[in-house]
């Protein structure tokens, strides 16, 4: 009996020191910033660069932290892209993480790839090609995991489809699904009205995709103005809930969860539609085939379609308190009541630091008391022509105070990619955090 307690207590205490080894000082969550710059790995004209920081220290250091690792993604992704596709992958652009954190998945906007990492071993394993579509485009512009963890949803801009990916992270299986791809130029709503057609959804790039806790339908913005509510488990990919572009603003990058809701946003990025910052809200649930066109109904927060404004990015602050939606042109964030949706204040994100900081996406600390964002560079790879010249290419810290409704910029950690003319190549985009504890 004495042999089996000791046992017992060596078993807690290895556990305990385990536990303890992966956790960050003082008991905080550890975790990881990723930051992609979609500029070209100097000397070629592919791959890029993702940059990870340690979050405790960046926290700590502020402008003086360093990454802890770089990927060039000029060297095995690329030639992995190679191998499997048989073209370099260039200008990564958005990432994502599996729900546990194991792994990573990155879109290169330009060339359309869609590339799956190891990511504690910062290892490529898989590459993929999306498919043609119109006009023989093909960009892979975005990416999202599903709950489940069993399939990655691709944004197929130019190539206007919605496409998956099955992904079985256990054994590193990746297997593209053709057949569930939805082609949102050529489909049909469940009213009967044409997916695309001008005056109702004129232009059907998809933007970015977003599925919320519950794993329910995944919510696509589209370019050109509209939205679609897709079921991702059904094959080919079904929409459910139709919106057209006089209910959902144009370019919207910048979905977000509060309050069992769906916040999204609108802005610029088109010569016919330069200048807007939008917000609006829809339910998680209440989607059908069965339903009329733009039900359940959209909630407008926000429209502001003055000169020099340009909706993109959002973060939500601890307990869905508030949501922040960004403005890279006018460098702020304007800040929502997460239960209520009515505008609460706007936060400057200008600063000692930068005075042209161009933010682009955030990401938030796992206990949501920091907040990070990519800076965009003096020569923009996307996102142009518009609000994305920024003179400051890096990750911009902020403290968020008063339980998220305010913040403060403490820091901006530069990035570089100079060319042999001496030109500033580095462009920041996608931004993430990964759990590391």
């Amino acid at each position: 009996m004495r042999g089996m307690r000791w046992r017992a207590a060596f078993a807690a205490l290895l556990l305990a020191f385990t536990m303890g080894a992966a956790a960050a000082p003082g008991g905080r969550e550890a975790y990881e910033i990723w930051l992609v710059d979609q500029s070209d790995t100097n000397g070629l004209a592919h791959g890029g660069t993702i940059h990870i920081y340690d979050g405790h220290d960046v926290t700590r250091r502020l402008s003086d932290a360093r990454p802890s690792d770089v990927i060039d993604l000029g060297g095995a992704t690329s030639a992995l892209c190679r191998a499997s596709t048989g073209r370099d992958p260039v200008r990564p652009h958005m990432l994502v993480f599996s729900r546990r954190d194991t792994h990573a998945a990155l879109a290169f906007v330009a060339s359309g790839h869609v590339v799956v990492f190891d990511a504690p071993a910062r290892r490529p394993l898989a590459c993929f090609a999306t498919e043609t579509g119109a006009g023989g485009a093909r960009q892979a512009h975005a990416l999202w995991p599903t709950g489940d963890d069993r399939h990655l949803i691709i944004a197929n801009q130019n190539g206007k489809k919605l496409e998956r990916i099955r992904t079985d992270y256990a054994t590193n299986t990746f297997t593209q699904e053709p057949a569930a791809t939805l082609d949102l130029a050529g489909c049909t709503t469940p009213s009967g009205a044409p997916c695309e057609a001008p005056g109702l959804r004129p232009d059907n790039a998809p933007i970015c995709p977003f599925i919320a806790s519950d794993d329910g339908p995944v919510f696509i913005s589209l370019r050109g103005g509209g939205l679609f509510v897709v079921d991702w488990r059904r094959t080919p990919m079904a929409i459910a809930g139709e919106y057209d572009a006089a209910h959902v603003p144009a370019n919207g990058c910048g979905f977000a969860e509060a309050h069992g809701r769906v916040f999204g946003d609108g802005g610029g990025g088109t010569p016919a539609n330069l200048d807007q910052f939008s917000v609006f809200r829809l339910p998680r649930t209440g989607y059908s085939a069965a339903n009329p066109p733009n039900t359940p109904p959209v909630e407008r927060l926000y429209d502001d379609e003055a000169p020099d404004r340009d909706a993109h990015g959002t973060l939500v602050s601890a307990k869905d308190r508030y949501v922040w939606v960004g403005d890279r042109d006018a460098n702020v964030a304007e800040v929502f009541d997460g239960r209520t949706g009515a505008h609460a204040g706007t936060v400057p994100l200008t600063s000692r630091f930068s005075a042209d900081p161009t933010v682009d996406l955030f990401a938030s600390s796992p206990d949501r008391a920091w907040a990070f964002a990519s800076t965009r560079g003096p020569n923009p790879l996307s996102g142009d022509p518009h609000s994305s010249h920024g003179t400051d290419p890096g990750l911009l810290i902020l403290r968020l105070t008063g339980d998220g409704r305010t913040g403060q910029v403490r820091g901006l950690i530069p990035i570089t990619n100079v060319d042999a003319g001496g030109v500033e190549r580095a462009d920041p985009h996608g931004i993430r955090i990964r759990r590391t504890s």
